[in-house]
């Protein structure tokens, strides 16, 4: 007899869990308020925007549905969020079913996702750039 379901679902439910609590807190405690986190630490030093500036304010946006506004703040954290939920869904799926979670990502796209961050960045902190700016 194989692992009982409800073992083979824990690991992506208690993900689930830790992130739907990290999205509960961040939709509660509006970053729009000072004082609430702490600020980047390259922003401080350099006044440069690095690719994650923005994320709690795109992250609190989206928890409270605004999609415009999140994607303004920080255009790839919404993707991020997006894709996380495919990955899990697919986890979840192939862990009811019994198979293991299969990415097939190879170097090739991890340094596609840091080329296209790197730009993201890069492109947000040049003047024509201000739309991108949280």
């Amino acid at each position: 007899m194989g692992v009982p379901v409800r073992r083979r679902l824990a690991a992506p439910l208690g993900l689930l869990a830790a992130v739907a609590g990290a999205f509960a807190y961040v939709g509660a405690v509006d970053p729009n308020e000072s004082g609430h986190y702490p600020a980047c630490p390259l922003y401080l030093l350099t006044g440069l925007y690095c690719p994650g500036c923005g994320g709690l304010r795109s992250a609190h946006a989206f928890v409270h549905g605004d999609l415009l506004t999140a994607l303004h703040a920080n255009a790839p954290a919404v993707a991020a969020y997006l894709g996380f939920a495919v990955l899990w869904t697919v986890w979840t799926v192939r862990a009811a079913r019994g198979k293991p979670l299969r990415l097939g990502l190879g170097p090739p796209h991890m340094w596609a996702v840091a080329a296209l961050l790197l730009a993201f960045t890069v492109l947000r902190n040049l003047p024509a750039g201000g739309w991108l700016r949280p």
